[in-house]
């Protein structure tokens, strides 16, 4: 079940967002870990898709995350906030979402994108930067934004 969240999301910022991330975490040792995974065609990625014309923000992030990780029993816990790419006009929601279920280290999941492909699931340390010949330079940024934000809630949580 998604929430309705006023927009915009970030304080100070009128930005509308046409992306959305979704963005699942757990804890692990002493961190936390982002799920992520590996684009046969692509490297690694984030899962991120359209915001739909008049969808919901919260309803968007819960449907790419049920189309590109296979995760369908999942809810939104909280905004993360909006962020201006800078590539292609697009700007992100970020978007928490906790499974209903534990997950598992890694997973495989035939998603429908581009004609159909197999993207392998798995957990990156939301504190280790990400490798420059794996990653799109675009998912790089996202993940210092989420890590980022991420921190700032703990910060504001003790």
């Amino acid at each position: 079940m998604s929430r309705s969240f006023p927009e915009p999301f970030a304080e100070g910022t009128h930005l509308q967002p046409n992306k959305v991330c979704p963005v699942v975490l757990r804890r692990s040792g002493g961190g936390m870990d982002l799920l992520a995974f590996e684009h046969p065609l692509a490297g690694r990625q984030l899962v991120k898709g359209t915001i739909e014309p008049g969808e919901d923000v919260a309803a968007a992030a819960l449907r790419e995350l049920a189309e590109e990780s296979g995760i369908r029993t999942a809810s939104v816990s909280r905004m993360l906030g909006i962020w201006s790419s800078g590539f292609e006009r697009q700007v992100w929601a970020f978007v928490e979402c906790v499974p209903e279920q534990p997950l598992p280290d890694a997973w495989a999941h035939d998603a429908p994108d581009d004609g159909g492909h197999t993207f392998r699931f798995f957990w990156h340390p939301l504190h280790q930067p990400a490798d420059p010949a794996c990653w799109h330079l675009v998912f790089r940024e996202a993940m210092q934004q989420i890590a980022g934000r991420i921190r700032r809630h703990c910060d504001t949580v003790e």
